[in-house]
C-alpha cells in the first residue's frame, strides 16, 4: 500500500516579482492559510511588494528579503540555510519559477524537503501572442496556477477569502486622512491609475486627461490619481494643478501601500490599466474599469472577481502581441491604445456605477 506523504508543518511559499504578481497571490494564499490553520506558511518576497500583505491570517508570516545580500549561487545557498535554520522549513512552494527560485528549489530538494512549482503555461502564451496563426483561447488564470502548486503538495483549499478588510479588521478613513476630507453625502469617489510598468499597457496620457477632465466637471466627484516615479508624478501633478478642487495627487502624498488600500476600499470604482493597481483594487473589493492594449485578459492576468463587462479593449488581429506589454508594436502606431476613445472608458465607468447603485 502506498504510504501517504506527511503534511508539511512549515511551508515556504516564494513569489519574488513585481507588486501586481505578488498581490495576485493574496486570494489563494489567504484561503490556503485559513483552510489549514495547523500549517505555518511563510511567504518569501521582496521588501516593496511585501507591504501589500495587511490583515494577514495568524499562520502566515511574510519574509521580505533583499536579494542584493544574497547574490549568486553562493548567496542563495546561504539564504537557503538561513531559512531552514530560522523557520525549520520542510516544504517549498515555488509560485514564480525563475532562476532564483529554481536554484532555491534545487537546494530544498537536495536537503530532503518536498517541493512543487508553478506551471506558467508558456506554450499557450506564445500561441496567444505570436504574430500569425494565433490561438485565441483563454488560458487559466495565474491564481488557478497558484492553487495547483498547493494541490501538488496535498494541501486542500476552500475559497474563504473575500476582502483584505473584514468586520474584525475594517478599513479606516483615519489612515488616509492626509489625502482627503471625509466623504460627503452623495459624493462619488473614483480612483484613476493611468500607468503601468511597460508602455504597451499605458493608455496615452493626453487621452486619459480627457477622462479626468470629464469626471472633474461633474458635481460631487472626487478623483484620486495614483502613480509612482518621477515621470508619473509630473503628469499627475499637472492634472491636479488643472483640476485642484476635484483631484487628489496620491503620488505627491506618498502615504504608502496600506493607506492606499484603505482608500481604495472606500472608493466607488477605479479606472486602471492592466497593472498592479487593478490587482490591489481587486483584493479590497473595488470594481475596476480596466484598459487593455498590447496585453489581453486571455493571458490569465485579469483582476480577481472583476466583471468582464468592465474590460475596455479593441478587437484587433494583432492583439495580444505581448504577455507583459514590453514588446514593440508590430504596426508602429499602438492603435490598440490610441484607438480607444475617452468617451468609451467613461461610458464603461457610468455603466459600472449604475449597476452598483441598483
Amino acid at each position: 500500500m502506498r504510504q501517504q506523504k506527511k503534511e508539511p508543518r512549515n511551508l515556504l511559499v516564494a513569489r519574488l516579482s513585481a507588486l501586481g504578481d505578488v498581490a495576485m497571490t493574496i486570494p489563494v494564499l489567504y484561503s490556503v492559510c485559513q483552510t489549514n490553520p495547523q500549517i505555518r506558511f511563510l511567504l518569501l518576497t521582496k521588501p516593496f511588494p511585501a507591504k501589500v500583505f495587511i490583515n494577514t491570517p495568524e499562520n502566515l508570516t511574510v519574509v521580505p528579503v533583499d536579494f542584493d545580500r544574497y547574490k549568486g549561487i553562493g548567496g542563495l545557498r546561504r539564504l537557503h540555510k538561513e531559512l531552514i535554520r530560522e523557520y525549520d522549513i520542510d516544504a517549498f512552494a515555488d509560485l514564480h519559477d525563475v532562476l532564483r527560485t529554481k536554484i532555491l528549489r534545487l537546494f530544498f530538494r537536495l536537503s530532503g524537503r518536498r517541493v512543487a512549482r508553478i506551471h506558467k503555461g508558456r506554450r499557450g502564451k506564445r500561441a496567444l501572442t505570436r504574430r500569425s496563426h494565433k490561438v485565441m483561447l483563454p488560458l487559466i488564470t495565474s491564481r488557478a496556477r497558484y492553487r495547483e502548486v498547493f494541490w501538488k503538495l496535498g494541501i486542500p483549499r476552500e475559497d474563504t477569502f473575500h476582502n483584505l478588510f473584514t468586520a474584525d479588521h475594517p478599513a479606516s478613513p483615519e489612515v488616509y486622512a492626509a489625502a482627503t476630507t471625509p466623504r460627503r453625502e452623495g459624493e462619488t469617489w473614483i480612483a484613476i491609475a493611468p500607468f503601468a510598468q511597460h508602455p504597451g499597457k499605458i493608455y496615452p496620457p493626453h487621452l486619459m486627461e480627457q477622462v479626468v477632465g470629464e469626471l472633474a466637471s461633474r458635481p460631487g466627484y472626487r478623483i484620486f490619481l495614483f502613480g509612482a516615479g518621477a515621470g508619473e508624478h509630473q503628469t499627475l501633478s499637472q492634472w491636479h494643478r488643472k483640476y485642484p478642487d476635484q483631484t487628489v495627487d496620491m503620488s505627491e502624498l506618498r502615504l504608502g501601500i496600506p493607506a492606499e488600500l484603505n482608500l481604495l476600499h472606500d472608493c466607488d470604482a477605479m479606472i486602471s490599466m492592466d497593472s498592479a493597481n487593478m490587482h490591489m483594487a481587486s483584493v479590497v473589493g473595488l470594481p475596476v474599469v480596466s484598459v487593455w492594449g498590447a496585453t489581453h485578459p486571455y493571458c490569465g492576468f485579469t483582476g480577481w472577481r472583476q466583471d468582464k463587462q468592465d474590460i475596455v479593449q479593441l478587437d484587433m488581429v494583432c492583439r495580444p502581441c505581448s504577455v507583459f506589454g514590453n514588446k514593440p508594436c508590430h504596426r508602429g502606431d499602438m492603435h490598440c491604445l490610441y484607438g480607444i476613445q475617452p468617451a468609451y472608458i467613461i461610458s464603461k465607468l457610468d455603466a459600472l456605477l449604475a449597476r452598483r447603485a441598483k
